[in-house]
This record gives structure tokens, sequence and C-alpha cells, in this order.
């Protein structure tokens, strides 16, 4: 199968584009420890079955995602760095199929003898979710980057900034470029224990309308078409949120883009895009 892999140019660069995205959410300090993961839907890329499925090790699922099943998914390891993923992508990521009508899944890059303590990222289950949800809808986003964004963390620990209106007042406010890259705004969903099925199921009912989601106290959610495009939207949304903070710091309240300015940017790009 190794062999199959390294002669999949195509997939060799999206995992490339996954281990460049890593370095940049360490650098920026988004990734501390072992903090944030990446899912990409490869299923596109692959084409029949990359080896015997009864060889590697099969895991169940705490719900199914009929709509994944037989597809392939490059996912970040738990408990793995970002900073060693951006290094050694294979070592630190896995790549899996779901199968069993969506029920289980098997890890296609470890075999069963080198695998008892290496899984997917915890945050699995809303991954999967989320990409299902794509798959329901029948959009071309195959990208789901979730990370720590310093900013975008803080701003949720605001206790004035408890709701997705004023989020986004403030997202969209602040810089030019969220009006015209981020026009949806961002989600937002209210504290709940990260890695659960019910964070997983409140996360989904906001990608209904938007594309980035603000998990309060914890992180920020990102679906995109390319590995790079889904970094751009986390980092354009971050840099509002910093932009807000540092007229703070200066000691005055941050003006903001007036309802007719956002108008105005909403029409013009809008038009563009036609």
């Amino acid at each position: 199968m190794k062999k199959r892999l390294k002669q999949n140019k195509k997939l060799e660069e999206i995992i490339l584009q996954v281990a460049e995205v890593a370095q940049y959410l360490w650098q920026k300090g988004w990734a501390e420890r072992n903090a944030g993961n990446i899912s990409v839907n490869i299923d596109h890329l692959i084409e029949g079955d990359l080896d015997d499925i009864s060889q590697y090790p099969d895991f169940e699922l705490p719900e199914p995602y009929p709509e994944l099943n037989n597809k392939y998914f490059f996912v970040t390891g738990t408990g793995k760095r970002m900073r060693d993923l951006a290094r050694s992508p294979l070592k630190n990521a896995l790549i899996i199929k779901v199968t069993n009508g969506g029920c289980s899944y098997h890890i296609f890059s470890r075999h069963k003898r080198n695998v008892p303590d290496f899984r997917p990222t915890s945050e699995l289950p809303t991954h999967l979710s989320i990409h299902q949800k794509i798959a329901l809808r029948g959009s071309s986003e195959k990208v789901v980057i979730h990370t720590h964004a310093n900013e975008l963390v803080a701003l949720t620990h605001s206790p004035d900034v408890k709701s997705k209106e004023i989020v986004n007042n403030i997202i969209w406010g602040m810089h030019p470029e969220a009006m015209v890259f981020i026009p949806k705004g961002v989600g937002f969903v209210p504290y709940i224990i990260p890695g659960s099925v019910d964070i997983a199921k409140e996360t989904l009912k906001e990608f209904n309308d938007h594309d980035v989601i603000l998990w309060e106290k914890h992180g920020v959610f990102a679906i995109g078409e390319s590995v790079f495009d889904t970094f751009d939207s986390i980092d354009i949304v971050s840099k509002s949120a910093k932009i807000w903070f540092m007229c703070k710091q200066a000691g005055f309240e941050p003006e903001g883009l007036t309802d007719k300015q956002l108008d105005e940017l909403k029409e013009t790009y809008t038009s563009l895009n036609k």
C-alpha cells in the first residue's frame, strides 16, 4: 500500500499542503502541544481499494455516517503535535476508510501489528459529521480545520461577546477583507465539552449558514475546498479580532465600518462575482 501512496502524486501534494498549514498553525501559536486537527476528504484521489481491508484495524464509530461509507480521509492523529505533523505528516496523521455502512473505520496507513495507540483525533466525530453534511448537500468542500486561534478564543471570553450577531459585527466591522471573503459571517457555539457528540451536533447546525464556526472559549472550525483556502478563512477572521483587541489596548473604542460601508462592500463584491 505504501508503494501505491507514493505513486499518487495528487495525494502526496495534498499531504504536503496539510503539513505546510500545520507549520503555519504552530508558528502563529494556534497549536499548543497537540492542539488542533485537520481532515481532508481524499476519496476523489483514490482509485479502487488501497489494499485488502482485512489487514487493517477496524474501529467502531459513536454513530453512523452512511453518506461517508467507503470513502477515504486523511486525518491528523490523536495526541499528535502540529509541529511534528509539519515535519513528518505520515507519522502524525492517518489515512482511514469509513466502512460497514458508515458505522466504523479502518486505518489504512498502519498495519494491524503496529497501531496499538495511534488513532485519529478525538474530534473525529465532529469532522465526520461535517463531512457527512457536506456530502448530503452536495457541495464541494473537502477540508475541515480546527485550531485554537488566540484572538478568537480571547474574543469569546469577553462578557460582552456572547452572540453570533455581536461576533459578526466585530469581525466584519474591523476590516473590509472580512466582508469580502467571509460574506456569510461566522457561526457561534456556546461552550460544550470538546470531542462530544453534542458539540458536533451544535456545530452542524451552524454550518447550515456559515463556513467558519467559533467554539466559545475553545477555538474555531472551518471548511473549504482546499487546505489553503480553509486556513485563509480562519486567518482573516482572526485578523479582525486582533485589530479589535489592538484598538482596545490602545485605549479607544474601535469605530468599525458603518452599516452603509458594509452594504457597499457587499454590493460591490457580489456584483463582481456574478
